[in-house]
């Protein structure tokens, strides 16, 4: 697996219980940087692969293994539980400190100097560990899905497999942004600073993101999660779960809201607006036909109509507090 070119990083990835914690990114899993990036914060994960030309911030905190691509910096410490591979041309202001053997590059500079406490290799360095990401990437992209877990598994030692964290290439990361080219996914359970902008945006339940959302395409705010900022999409759909709190504006092509959440400032939507009821999801979600007779149905089919031309004017029906405004043009 490649982490130049455009390679198989295809979207940013963060996986769940991610935090942003005193100007440091913790994962419990891997961490996977596209060639080309900026990361202005500190990295502390399991395995810690940064592709080429790559700029950190901060320290690097790897619990397992360490991979450096030619012509990194990093701008801080480098802390390695096991084996570090650093390639050619490759600067660390700080310390570099492994537990285990370094594989090192030519015209490597380590400002403050290393220690390891293993073999020490002066050459250029191809880590094992990067052929793994090859044959995984290959059975992936064949679909032997199960040959991949089988294979992922082996490589945890017995661990939990946990997901990656993964940036793509020409990223930029830090206190002030996530900025990124490709679709974005959040997790579950992350606390994350900083506006988030990238050509879609799915976040998950039960996280807080402390900025801004935005996107050309879709994005989606998952159930009891809170956004302190504007949700804003060129084109595409906004979707905001039952229970999840969006403490701005929210700007759309579509908007749909879903009974629970709320919505502080005001709702924009270009196209079509709607709001929908816990009934009106389940019925969805379950397929069924409803047993009602055909004049409490009619009924009800009025009630919503009702409700929903009410949704285009006010948050009054349990969205939000805040103001709606609808652009058919």
């Amino acid at each position: 697996m490649s982490l130049r070119g455009d390679g198989p990083i295809e979207e940013l990835a963060i996986p769940s219980e991610t935090t942003v914690e005193e100007h440091d990114v913790v994962v419990d899993g891997d961490v996977l940087v596209g060639g080309q990036s900026t990361v202005e914060l500190g990295v502390r994960g399991r395995n810690v692969a940064i592709g080429e030309r790559v700029r950190v911030g901060d320290d690097i905190e790897a619990e397992g293994d360490c991979r450096l691509d030619t012509w990194c910096s990093v701008d801080g410490n480098v802390l390695v539980g096991e084996d570090a591979y650093l390639g050619e041309r490759v600067t660390v202001t700080g310390r570099l400190m492994v537990s285990g053997d370094l594989d090192i590059g030519d015209d490597v500079t380590v400002e403050e100097g290393f220690e390891a406490n293993g073999w020490i290799v002066i050459r250029n360095p191809v880590p094992t560990i990067v052929f793994y990401f090859i044959v995984l990437s290959q059975l992936l992209r064949v679909g032997e899905t199960d040959a991949a877990d089988e294979l992922a598994e082996a490589l945890a030692d017995g661990d939990d497999v946990r997901d990656p964290l993964l940036v793509p290439r020409n990223a930029e990361i830090s206190d002030d942004a996530w900025r990124v080219s490709t679709p974005a996914t959040v997790g579950d359970d992350c606390r994350l600073h900083g506006n988030l902008r990238a050509a879609s945006i799915r976040v998950g339940e039960r996280n807080e993101v402390f900025g801004s959302l935005r996107a050309r395409e879709d994005v989606t705010v998952g159930a009891d999660t809170i956004i302190h900022g504007d949700v804003t999409t060129r084109g595409g759909t906004v979707t905001v779960e039952s229970g999840a709190r969006v403490l701005g504006d929210v700007s759309a092509g579509d908007l749909v809201v879903y009974d629970g959440a709320e919505i502080q400032g005001t709702l924009r939507a270009r196209g079509e607006m709607k709001l929908i009821q816990e009934a009106e999801r389940a019925s969805e979600d379950d397929g069924v036909e409803s047993d009602v007779p055909d004049e409490a149905a009619a009924e009800a089919q009025t009630d919503a109509a009702d409700a929903e031309e009410a949704a285009t004017v006010t948050t009054d029906a349990g969205a939000a507090p805040g103001t709606v405004e609808s652009d058919d043009s």
